[in-house]
């Protein structure tokens, strides 16, 4: 009886072995796959690898100090962070923020958050084309964030002082490229 059980059992493993080999591709070199991976480009990466990050130059700088777009933008694709933004400007058709992550907290006694400013220099990212920009008060009308246009919320950026723009956070989403698909700011009390 137990002989009964045993050979659908080795059937089973022995057939999910052989699946197993031929879908990861295990084989001697004798297969082709030595030839294939010979042949074919290195992958690249949105991210520089250490290697390249040690040989390059630093940074080109803005005409404002910042970064350059491509510095942070790369470095950042396809992720989400938490910012402070120093400044905002519209150049052919595309809107710019220079940013600096920092770091966010809840107060512990009121409705709102501790920004905790970053350390060093502010780099300048590209919006999307058809970004997403969420206000609330200081910059938003509204308690709740809504939406408003790049170009409104340049206009009400730049009219906030540099002290009061240090005590905004900002919530942004990047995609591939390093655009800035969405950006949210913090409500502040």
């Amino acid at each position: 009886m137990r002989l009964a059980h045993r050979r659908p059992a080795l059937r089973c493993l022995t057939a999910l072995t052989f699946g197993l080999v031929v879908l990861t591709g295990c084989g001697g070199e004798g297969d082709g796959q030595a030839a294939t991976s010979a042949t074919t480009a290195p992958a690249t990466s949105a991210t520089p690898s250490a290697s390249a990050v040690a040989g390059e130059k630093p940074p080109a700088t803005a005409p404002d100090g910042t970064a350059s777009a491509s510095a942070g933008a790369v470095s950042w694709s396809g992720t989400k962070k938490f910012v402070q933004i120093d400044g905002a400007r519209s150049s052919d058709g595309r809107t710019y923020v220079s940013v600096r992550p920092a770091q966010k907290k809840v107060h512990p006694k009121f409705e709102a958050w501790v920004i905790t400013p970053g350390k060093g220099p502010y780099t300048e990212v590209p919006l999307a084309e058809n970004a997403q920009v969420l206000l609330s008060v200081p910059l938003g009308d509204e308690t709740r964030a809504a939406s408003y246009s790049q170009a409104e919320f340049v206009s009400r950026l730049t009219a906030k002082s540099p002290s009061a723009r240090s005590a905004i956070g900002y919530d942004l989403s990047f995609d591939g490229q390093g655009q800035v698909t969405r950006l949210q700011s913090l409500p502040m009390p």
